[in-house]
């Protein structure tokens, strides 16, 4: 078992290579990128500084696969019925989704501008015995390298932390095959979501570190359809995901001042 898994993660490591040059692009944030590498040893702890994405996790998986199964004509029967589609997983952090989407099939990318979110990443990977491609670099890399296109393109949770979120989304968009899907989840610029994703989550619930979110960075769906127009991708309406403080739980919803989810969808040619 030992040499199995030393083995997989020799395999995991030659066909995942970082890139000769660090992650760099207009996107990045680096005072975002530093927090999150400061944490990188605390993605798969489920009590640990990311337990909400853990709770949460569920509901984005689970959107996720009920979205492609209607969208591919996929049977919902099936353990992993995605096997001949590719998805990118843009900010994968320590692989939270990119590992499910392994599991139900996926060609798997995972990119993340904290060379210490994707080592993390790649271990755990190895360590589960899951092949997933993992990449230190920015979403403008990619695009830079001529990276063919993706089925599906998972940009969740990581918008409200970059710099020039329109120019990043279109970036994003610029991925995605004819016929494809585009993910984003991100917090609205509400009242709301202050008080309960900064002061709440943050400072009293303490949830996640203090200085994690930044309201001025957070965006309305309206303005997040409007950085689509142009890229050839139509969006559906936004989809709440609420939080129950009496069963502490999260399902998904129709209230979306806080968080929410767009799907945004590419024509065949």
């Amino acid at each position: 078992m030992a040499r199995a898994a030393k083995n997989q993660a020799k395999s995991v490591a030659n066909e995942t290579e970082l890139a000769a040059d660090a992650p760099a692009g207009p996107s990045i944030d680096a005072e975002d990128v530093a927090r999150f590498s400061a944490l990188a040893a605390k993605w798969w702890d489920p009590k640990g500084e990311f337990a909400p994405l853990h709770k949460f996790n569920p509901n984005r998986v689970r959107f996720i696969r009920d979205t492609c199964i209607d969208h591919f004509l996929r049977d919902p029967r099936a353990v992993a019925p995605f096997g001949d589609l590719r998805l990118i997983d843009i900010g994968c952090g320590g692989g939270l989704l990119s590992e499910p989407m392994k599991r139900m099939g996926f060609d798997v990318t995972g990119i993340d501008a904290s060379e210490k979110n994707i080592g993390t990443a790649k271990a755990h990977a190895a360590e589960v015995g899951l092949d997933i491609r993992y990449l230190a670099q920015t979403v403008e890399q990619v695009v830079a390298s001529k990276e063919p296109g993706f089925d599906v393109v998972l940009t969740m949770e990581v918008i409200e932390h970059v710099n020039d979120p329109e120019s990043f989304l279109k970036t994003c968009a610029s991925l995605v095959k004819p016929g494809g899907l585009l993910f984003i989840a991100t917090l609205n610029r509400t009242l709301k979501a202050h008080a309960l994703g900064i002061v709440a989550a943050e400072y009293v619930l303490q949830w996640v570190p203090k200085g994690t979110h930044d309201w001025n960075k957070f965006l309305k769906p309206e303005e997040i359809e409007g950085f689509l127009e142009g890229t050839g991708l139509t969006p559906d309406p936004a989809v709440g995901v609420s939080y129950n403080p009496f069963t502490a739980t999260w399902a998904l919803s129709n209230d979306t001042a806080v968080n929410y989810m767009i799907v945004a969808r590419r024509d065949l040619l």
